[in-house]
């Protein structure tokens, strides 16, 4: 029979019972122990004895062989497709540890496959952002533009009653520009490419501040530097995100947003509100952040806030120490 984990394991089975039935058979052949018929009483207890010395060993060690299921079954039971990272120890002696080995390594099989997979469908998400901000800004946002400057003669020719009613298209027209380039701002930030990390979340505070939603403050640590183009967006795109969140869900009229690096040289962003707390059920949203943070090995929760509200937390290992 080839020897696979399986066959290896009911051959270390069978060893084990078989190896204390020929104990214990020699125990009664070459001991003084005798039987009468019928059995006498103290006979039936030294008997009774030696069956549960052979069964207590018999499960010992049988426990032993076996322990490692109860960490695969915990490892199944919890496994999460966004929680990169989760292993069993690995190692150790007896047939089971070969299949934790395995196990292990179908894991980070699924992972890498996954994180590529991932990466494709992000990379193509960030590039059609960039052509539909780039046609806002470039096709509406300049129409727009046109219809302004050749409202501005208009206005200043027309009656005085006219031209109020036209001042109020101005005005619409002005707002309707300002959205545009507003919505073109999230969906392809130039401040991230053109001033760092920094500065496009001072302006992503200010833009969200501005909205009539909760009033956001910021405290960027300076000289956040060497993090790297990935982790940069994926920081920006899960605070944009998180403030999305607050701004349409929570009912909060206060927000923070903090981006510090702590003293295992990770960099933590966090974004707290004092909402109505964190949601009953995991939408789009959220499930594209751990997408996000899954890709550079970072660590996302999200989870009540002190005093109330959700405090979402974005820890990146530093780029010597995350996973490829």
């Amino acid at each position: 029979m080839r020897r696979t984990p399986a066959s290896a394991l009911f051959w270390r089975i069978l060893g084990i019972n078989g190896l204390i039935f020929v104990a214990g058979t020699l125990v009664l052949a070459v001991g003084p122990v005798t039987v009468s018929t019928p059995i006498l009483l103290g006979e039936f207890f030294v008997l009774l004895g030696g069956l549960t010395v052979m069964v207590a060993a018999n499960a010992l060690l049988l426990r032993a062989s076996l322990a490692p299921l109860e960490g695969l079954t915990a490892l199944m039971a919890r496994m999460d497709s966004l929680r990169s990272g989760d292993r069993l120890p690995a190692g150790g002696n007896g047939d089971l540890f070969h299949v934790v080995d395995q196990f292990n390594a179908m894991l980070d099989r699924l992972e890498a496959d996954r994180s590529s997979s991932t990466a494709l469908v992000l990379d193509a998400q960030e590039a059609e952002r960039r052509r539909i901000a780039q046609e806002l800004h470039d096709e509406i946002g300049q129409t727009l533009t046109v219809v302004l400057l050749e409202l501005k003669p208009v206005v200043d020719r027309a009656p005085e009653g006219v031209a109020e009613e036209l001042r109020d298209v101005q005005e619409t027209v002005r707002s309707s520009l300002d959205e545009v380039r507003r919505v073109a701002r999230r969906l392809r930030p130039g401040v991230l490419d053109d001033l760092g990390l920094t500065s496009a979340l001072t302006a992503l505070a200010t833009d969200f501040s501005g909205t009539g939603g909760p009033r956001v403050t910021r405290r960027v640590q300076p000289g956040l530097e060497g993090l790297g183009a990935d982790a940069e967006l994926v920081i920006y795109r899960i605070a944009q995100e998180s403030l999305t969140n607050v701004w349409r869900h929570s009912g909060a009229r206060n927000a923070e947003l903090s981006l510090t690096r702590d003293g295992e040289g990770r960099v933590v962003l966090r974004v707290a509100d004092d909402g109505s707390g964190p949601p009953d059920r995991v939408g789009s949203g959220i499930h594209g952040m751990r997408e996000r943070a899954m890709l550079i090995g970072a660590q996302l929760t999200i989870g009540p806030a002190d005093g109330g509200g959700t405090e979402v937390r974005l820890v990146v290992p530093p780029p010597g120490a995350r996973r490829a």
